[in-house]
């Protein structure tokens, strides 16, 4: 394989230079890292990383290749978090481009050149994992050589926040599953496997817009999906689910769901400076000494000190402190800040799902 010489430009004024890999062409989004080891076709395909470039800060990527993202009878993928790579682009060490797995059907490179999502090898990705965390998430550039970088940002330069949901989100409505209970799923970039933790435990998953009315249906349990970019944008889902909070089905939030119950409840959301994008969070369930690894992508989160006064704060991170869920002291609403439902990274908390669906 030919590799071009290429640039990651960032918003500090920094290049960093490296080799392409995956499809020719230029890529601008908000850069940020994850330290996960394994998993990459998991995380490329979730759409809470929609509207932003990877750092992946483990050395060696592509040695397992790409395994087959077609979908089964129901729809969903079965190896992938959704039917699409939501990355803009991809940035690593090394690029292993002879791969060796019993379940891959490509390269890494030939998936991200069909859907059209360049990737950049031979960077310092320690170097900018560190530049990140010190200085914070910041815009970025691959520019390819041979492409100028007013070609690159052309049509790609927002004024975050931009309501990237909006992108992500189912444009219908979607049925999954039968059975006696029926969870309605508000879309906010949900990824599959939440979708096969519900259906696999029997119930009907009616799988809604992100800013879609679902106050009038009939439904035994809500569920708030995760996504991508600034809760705050999703004024329409925020209406809705505040009207839903004053009744007393049960309410189950992920990820982006957690920042939404929280803003539809009073309380206020954040921008981290750099998040939490990998498999090896630990949490501590507030009023125990009971921890969990967790897998985690977020780049906002809850201030719990704005929670009123009927809701009180579920786990906490161990790393900074910081919100991972709140949960309400007397109504069946919980949510948390991590991914119980993993793929990629530990199953520790998967038993949220029964939880919930015991409330129903």
């Amino acid at each position: 394989m030919t590799r071009k010489p290429a640039k990651l430009r960032l918003g500090n004024g920094r290049v960093l230079e490296g080799w392409s890999f995956g499809y020719d062409g230029p890529a601008t989004g908000e850069v940020v890292f994850s330290t996960s080891m394994v998993g990459y076709p998991e995380s490329l395909t979730d759409p809470s990383f929609q509207g932003q470039i990877l750092c992946v800060s483990y050395p060696l990527v592509g040695n397992y290749g790409t395994p087959d993202m077609s979908t089964g009878p129901d729809g969903l993928s079965l190896r992938a978090e959704s039917e699409r790579i939501h990355v803009r682009g991809l940035v690593i060490a090394d690029y292993s481009e002879n791969y060796s797995h019993w379940d891959a059907v490509e390269s890494l490179g030939d998936w991200l050149k069909r859907e059209h999502v360049p990737g950049i090898s031979g960077i310092d990705t320690r170097a900018l994992t560190r530049m990140i965390r010190e200085e914070g998430v910041m815009p970025g550039e691959i520019v390819i050589d041979g492409c100028h970088s007013e070609e690159a940002a052309c049509g790609r330069r927002e004024n975050l926040p931009e309501n990237l949901v909006a992108q992500v989100s189912c444009q219908e409505v979607l049925h999954y599953g039968k059975g006696p209970k029926r969870v309605v799923l508000v879309d906010c970039g949900v990824k599959h496997n939440i979708l096969r933790c519900l259906v696999s435990r029997g119930v009907e998953v009616v799988r809604v817009p992100w800013d879609y009315d679902f106050t009038g249906m009939d439904y035994d349990g809500l569920f708030l999906s995760n996504g991508p970019g600034d809760p705050a944008v999703c004024t329409e889902t925020i209406a809705h689910l505040r009207q839903a909070l004053q009744g007393d089905r049960p309410v189950f939030g992920v990820c982006l769901g957690s920042q939404l119950m929280a803003l539809a409840a009073g309380a206020k959301t954040f921008k981290l400076p750099y998040g939490h994008r990998s498999h090896n969070q630990p949490v501590r369930r507030v009023g125990t000494d009971r921890c969990y690894i967790t897998s985690q992508n977020h780049g906002y989160a809850v201030d719990p000190t704005t929670l009123p006064a009927d809701w009180e704060p579920f786990f906490v991170n161990l790393n900074d402190g910081t919100n991972e869920g709140i949960r309400h002291r007397s109504k069946p609403f919980f949510a948390t800040q991590f991914h119980p439902e993993a793929s990629g990274g530990p199953v520790d908390t998967e038993f949220l799902f029964d939880d919930f669906l015991s409330l129903l």
